[in-house]
């Protein structure tokens, strides 16, 4: 014989693992949809999305166990489903694993302003909220945690007065795809919602503008997430995309 025949148990075994990695994706690929689109409870939602890990996570061990073969022969069949298997699974763990792993670096603190001691405060966006499962109110324990993460978000200063201010602030929330709620430019405030990709999480942002007594302006936005105790860092990252993106205006 050119080879010997192959083994039905690493056969069978390569098919489950490629199985359990489609399993897998598919959990994570519907998580998020069956949230946003069909009105999934959060934690049911959340939990498929963990699942889909632990099952791709078992699938990629399988397939590693079952690819090398016991005999020369056995590569002859079920070598690819457990290749297959590996590379279903590594995609359907890796975005699960790499959001756990984002989770543990970032604080968990779901409201973040460049002004923790006077945070801009809710109006329009306020009264949109009453589903919200956060309280709409700063947590002051929440300021600490943030100067630790991210030094770097603090009051903008602009060298225009609030006016022209205001005018670059809304350009800005525009281009940022933002659906804006509330302009108030005599009041010198804007409010809009952004809604996450996957999920569909909404955030509530609001932005302040206030002279600085010598032309010029001081602009400070709070980013507030509505579901979660740990934004992940997405408040932080739209605050400093919005900063860039208001300097480079001037």
């Amino acid at each position: 014989m050119l080879f010997r025949p192959t083994n039905p148990t690493s056969h069978r075994l390569a098919r489950m693992a490629l199985i359990a990695a489609c399993i897998a994706a598919i959990c994570v690929a519907i998580s998020g949809p069956l949230y946003r689109f069909v009105g999934v409870d959060l934690d049911v939602a959340i939990g498929l999305f963990r699942y889909g890990f632990y099952v791709g996570a078992a699938a990629i061990a399988l397939g590693l166990a079952t690819i090398v073969p016991t005999r020369p022969g056995d590569r002859r069949r079920g070598f690819l489903a457990a290749v297959l298997a590996i590379v279903v699974g590594v995609g359907a763990a890796w975005s699960p694993f790499m959001w756990f792993l984002h989770a543990r670096s970032v604080p968990r603190i779901n409201d973040v302003t460049t002004d923790t001691a006077d945070p801009p405060a809710l109006v329009q966006t306020l009264q949109m909220r009453r589903d919200a499962a956060t309280p709409p109110g700063y947590n002051k324990d929440f300021a600490v945690l943030q100067h630790e993460a991210y030094p770097d978000i603090h009051t903008i200063d602009l060298k225009v007065p609030p006016a022209e201010a205001f005018k670059r602030v809304d350009k800005v929330a525009v281009a940022m795809d933002w659906d804006v709620v509330a302009r108030a430019p005599t009041d010198g405030r804007l409010e809009a919602i952004d809604t996450t990709k996957w999920f569909g999480f909404h955030d509530d942002i609001v932005v302040r503008i206030r002279p600085d007594g010598s032309g010029g302006s001081k602009v400070d936005i709070r980013s507030k997430s509505r579901v979660g105790r740990s934004d992940l860092g997405v408040n932080a990252r739209r605050i400093r995309d919005f900063a860039a993106r208001l300097k480079a205006e001037s």
